[in-house]
């Protein structure tokens, strides 16, 4: 069972065996399961990777039984979603439905297993808003305002509920239907679903409340005021009580509740009023990444690829032995405190320092990923690039000829003289390409054009901290906001081969209800950090005593100040810096040991107990 699982009373325990008869065709082989995610076929958050990662796992349990709901975004749909024939259960219901004037569209989503996929044009039902905000408040007392997103969460619902009793009535009597419902802004369908007792089990997980999210950006001492919070007061401090009243309707509307770490379940304890059933962790599919041994070939394949982005990046201004050169990275989305960014440039200022008093000969490169409103990329850090290109090309050809003259003269028996073997004109092209590659100016520490870059808070520390990558510094910094893909021209790879060729992450959250990107790390044999505040960090803590030695490394947040946290992280890079390559290579096939842990495989096991119980509380 679940972690939640001794909240669960001993009749609905045997009701829960009684229902939960395996088959080789599925976990409920009479039930059909629809999950509903905002994030079903558009990468928006980390809910998008849950979803995403756990479809293989959902599939071998239910098989075509299995359906997803998301909205219809016609830019992201053109590449992750395959319009099919409707003819099952779902895809009868999405005739229905568009028979009565509902923009829908069905088919598969174009990953691992291709599961069936309705999605939801909401735009089709917004002149429908104001009906659908005055039933709101009649039925369950809450306001809404004209806020667009907001409006998009309603309507999103309405049209779910109306798929969801679509769906029951395909066949007398109605099948069995368990709907699985994530973040407030997919679960607006729950409130009048349960007050009009549709015959079907519900499940709602929240991955992060809205108010505590909020609240911990606001407030340093969160945690310790978390059990006084007044959550109606501070609901309508931020503007956002509509938003609070709608995740409080969801977590009390469904037949389950869950959440995904136990430091997220004394949030909702405390601001949604609602003990979770269940605690369900967030995996990956593991099984998709290489073996130990593939691990590190791609990793130094990888690292190839980061050498170049280095190189195109600093030494026009100078340069360093990439040898010696440790790349460490942080990301995720800007939230400057919560995301722990503020202790990462604290802890890396502190190791700059120390490592010039040890007169150490190794480089740090610390990579800053976040995305942040800009105009474009700096034309300086473009121009080296493409300068870095031409001087590549330029190489490339010289050697050609080099070699193939080199290869003609030891033929005739001739000892050449290397220089008239490379014609003037390549020696006087590699002569100007060089001197317009270099500049007396130093490496910038942003890569793009920022539109608020005076009041950026991890430009100001990196200035305060005097982290401007001077030529003696050993720790440098590459600030780059935005998003890593094949396209971008700095980097031309994908975020995953870019978190392949680091050896570390840094994730020292203050608030991280799960925290995907240390997982998303050991997965790939790379080393991290990560706190006791973030919901992984607390997980491996409790189950995993040894993980420091297997690379993931827990700064420890709770009752200490944010200085303590930077020293410890600091003595964890120091000790990390000092490994051999041999103890950096065994280090990173026990973090993918370790990772196995979370494959959906076996994570998976808990959503079964959640839908189980559903099933059985709605009595259907």
């Amino acid at each position: 069972m679940g972690d939640g699982a001794k909240a669960i009373g001993s009749s609905e325990m045997s009701a829960m065996k009684h229902i939960a008869s395996p088959s080789s065709s599925g976990f409920l082989p009479n039930a059909n399961l629809v999950e509903i995610s905002t994030e079903v076929c558009q990468q928006v958050g980390g809910i998008y990777t849950v979803i995403h990662s756990k479809i293989p796992a959902m599939m071998r349990r239910w098989g075509r039984r299995y359906c997803l709901v998301g909205p219809y975004n016609p830019a992201a749909a053109a590449a992750e979603f395959e319009q099919g024939s409707m003819d099952d259960i779902f895809g009868q219901a999405a005739r229905t439905m568009r028979g009565r004037g509902y923009d829908v569209h069905y088919g598969r989503w174009l990953v691992t297993g291709r599961p069936n996929v309705i999605l939801m044009n909401t735009q089709s039902v917004m002149h429908k808003l104001g009906e659908i905000k005055y039933f709101f408040w009649e039925h369950h007392h809450i306001s809404i305002p004209d806020d667009e997103e907001v409006n998009f969460t309603l309507a999103f619902g309405h049209m779910v509920r109306e798929f969801l009793w679509t769906l029951l009535h395909q066949t007398q009597p109605h099948p069995a239907v368990i709907a699985h419902f994530h973040e407030w802004l997919g679960a607006a369908a729950i409130p009048d679903l349960r007050r009009d007792r549709a015959p079907l089990g519900m499940v709602f997980t929240t991955h992060a409340t809205v108010l505590g999210r909020y609240l911990a950006m606001a407030d340093g001492g969160f945690y310790d005021h978390l059990p006084h919070v007044d959550w109606q007061k501070d609901a309508r401090r931020f503007n956002i009580e509509a938003r609070v009243r709608l995740e409080r309707a969801a977590s009390h509307g469904a037949h389950v509740f869950t959440t995904v770490s136990d430091v997220t379940g004394n949030e909702c304890r405390c601001l949604l009023g609602r003990e979770p059933d269940f605690i369900l962790p967030n995996g990956l599919s593991i099984e998709r990444f290489s073996a130990a041994h593939e691990s590190e070939n791609l990793h130094r394949v990888c690292k190839e690829m980061i050498h170049k982005a280095v190189m195109g990046h600093f030494f026009p201004s100078y340069s360093f032995n990439l040898d010696r050169t440790l790349y460490l990275f942080t990301s995720g989305r800007y939230e400057y405190r919560n995301k722990g960014f503020d202790i990462v440039l604290e802890s890396l200022a502190r190791l700059n320092h120390r490592l010039k008093q040890m007169r150490s000969d190794v480089t740090v490169v610390l990579f800053i990923i976040s995305k942040r409103p800009c105009r474009s990329i700096n034309a300086d850090v473009l121009n080296n690039k493409a300068v870095m290109e031409e001087l590549r090309r330029t190489c490339e050809v010289i050697k050609d000829r080099l070699g193939d003259r080199l290869f003609q003269a030891a033929a005739m028996g001739a000892m050449p003289d290397l220089n008239e073997l490379v014609d003037e004109y390549w020696r006087l092209r590699l002569r100007r390409t060089m001197q317009a590659w270099r500049t007396d100016r130093l490496p910038y520490v942003v890569t793009h054009d920022l539109w608020d870059n005076g009041r950026d808070d991890v430009l100001n520390q990196l200035r305060a901290s005097r982290l401007l990558n001077a030529q003696g510094d050993p720790v440098k910094v590459i600030y780059h906001p935005d998003f890593i893909t094949p396209s971008n021209p700095l980097f031309g790879m994908e975020y995953d081969q870019f978190v392949q060729g680091c050896h570390m992450g840094l994730f020292p959250s203050y608030y991280e209800p799960w925290g995907y990107t240390p997982l998303e790390c050991i997965a790939r044999s790379i080393p991290a950090v990560t706190s006791d505040f973030a919901g992984f960090g607390d997980y491996i803590t409790k189950h995993y005593p040894d993980c420091e030695k297997n690379g993931v490394f827990v700064i420890h947040r709770r009752n200490h100040s944010d200085s303590e946290a930077a020293e410890e992280m600091l003595n964890y890079l120091l000790g990390f810096i000092k490994m051999d390559l041999r103890e950096r290579i065994a280090m990173r096939f026990r973090s993918q040991t370790m990772a196995e842990g979370f494959d959906w495989h076996h994570l998976a096991r808990r959503y079964d107990d959640a839908h189980v119980l559903a099933l059985s509380r709605s009595g259907s």
